[in-house]
């Protein structure tokens, strides 16, 4: 009797861990990344927590971010320690307290981001090059989980990114030589197997840890990072719990100063770079051995801009000539940078500065808007990349067609979070939710 009451239990126990490992959102995730300093923003852009919460309704899944690496310990610790684990805030605290609230929702610490600053000892690969380095690293995670009650960490890991190519004359191309023979220029990681094979090691490590607590673990591949270079899919997949590709600023003001463009297109267009697109960065992914529902697609809720001038053409069709970063908003304050919200007031009939809207009817690339140069005032105009409902959904369709895991959408701050376009707040992760 007493050997069924043990047989019993032990099977109990099975189904109870089982059942809790099933994961419930295989294939319509919603994870919503909250870049925490949002807070510091002033007037209508500032987002606080009671922001979040009128957001988690569509969410299943809430990303805090982020936290960093010391330098010299190899611990995670918190970039903004006043509102992160401070006395007056504590947002650590306050934001895995809101699975009160929602009790199916799963809530994680981002760890990277490019939130960390860059220095010169690019902690982030060396953390991965020995044992001990990235012992340690485990070591602060696991202190960190007994302390706030998160239910994953995810890795936003700050691999260096690919360069932009650029068209070299005879003499730009000498130029360049020189400056390579002399060490001027970007970082070149000499060691890019050792790193990725450290940084497999140290999720497979990781994961062992988290496992028996039954804490999930996923990794975040940032933009223009070269998941063939860094990741090694067939040995991370069954380590993590998803990967969330960042498949966007493709092109960027800061980066294609003199050139606008799709900055986050589903697919190749014309004559552009073939990798520079969801369905390629996905396929990598998939013909490596991730499973689907372990892929989410990342969507923007902010635009990139440039300026527009008199060299740039009157039609914005891109790829258009541009001069950097277009204006600054009000309520972000970033050259070359707009939330959902900034954008979507100026294409009303009566705003100052209407931008004219370009939708794609390709449902492949994305929509854009534009001012341009006026020739009688001299005055700039702006060319616009961004996300709409429509667009966001056309993503989710992507995703939900190729059977992925879902969409990632970055961030709920920069979304129209006080709903100031329609009434309706997140109109962003609304358009992508409800086509998953």
């Amino acid at each position: 009797m007493r050997m069924k009451v043990l047989i019993f239990a032990v099977v109990a126990v099975f189904y109870v861990q089982s059942a809790v490992g099933v994961d419930t959102h295989e294939h319509n995730k919603v994870v919503c990344y909250w870049n925490s300093t949002a807070f510091d923003r002033q007037g209508p852009g500032k987002f606080q927590l009671d922001d979040v919460r009128s957001a988690l309704s569509l969410c299943t899944h809430l990303v805090y971010g982020f936290a960093g690496i010391n330098p010299d310990s190899f611990e995670v610790v918190p970039l903004n320690p006043t509102l992160d684990t401070g006395v007056g805030y504590s947002y650590y605290k306050l934001t895995t307290q809101l699975k009160r609230s929602f009790p199916d929702l799963k809530v994680y610490l981002s760890i990277g981001g490019n939130a960390d600053p860059n220095d010169e000892a690019h902690k982030y690969l060396v953390v991965t090059e020995t044992a001990e380095s990235r012992s340690k690293f485990i070591n602060s995670i696991n202190r960190l989980l007994n302390d706030y009650d998160f239910d994953g960490i995810d890795l936003a890991w700050q691999f260096p990114t690919v360069k932009v190519k650029k068209q070299r004359g005879t003499f730009g191309s000498l130029w360049h030589g020189l400056k390579k023979t002399f060490g001027y220029g970007k970082f070149k990681d000499d060691k890019e197997q050792e790193h990725r094979d450290g940084f497999t090691i140290l999720v497979r490590d990781l994961k062992a840890q988290l496992r028996p607590r039954m804490k999930a673990l996923t990794v975040t591949v940032l933009p223009h990072v070269n998941s063939s270079v860094y990741y090694d899919a067939r040995l991370l997949a069954p380590n993590i719990d998803a990967v969330h590709l960042f498949t966007f600023d493709q092109k960027t003001p800061e980066r294609n100063p003199q050139e606008a463009d799709y900055p986050a297109p589903i697919y190749e267009s014309f004559g552009r770079v073939p990798q520079d697109n969801v369905d390629a960065t996905t396929r990598y992914w998939l013909e490596n051995g991730t499973p689907g529902s372990k892929i989410v697609v990342g969507i923007p809720t902010y635009a990139k801009t440039w300026k527009l001038t008199s060299d740039s053409q009157i039609s914005g069709v891109p790829p258009i000539v541009t001069d950097g970063p277009g204006a600054e908003g009000p309520h972000t304050n970033i050259p070359g940078l707009l939330s959902y919200a900034e954008v979507c007031s100026r294409l009303t009939e009566s705003a100052v500065g209407r931008l004219r809207r370009v939708g794609d009817p390709s449902k492949k690339y994305g929509g854009y808007a534009y001012q341009p140069y006026n020739e009688n005032t001299g005055e700039d105009g702006i060319w616009v990349g961004y996300e709409d409902p429509d667009t966001a959904g056309n993503k989710a369709a992507y995703a939900k067609a190729k059977g992925l895991g879902g969409v990632v959408i970055y961030d709920l701050s920069l979304d129209d979070f006080r709903g100031v376009c329609t009434g309706d707040k997140f109109p962003i992760i609304r358009g992508a939710k409800y086509k998953l």
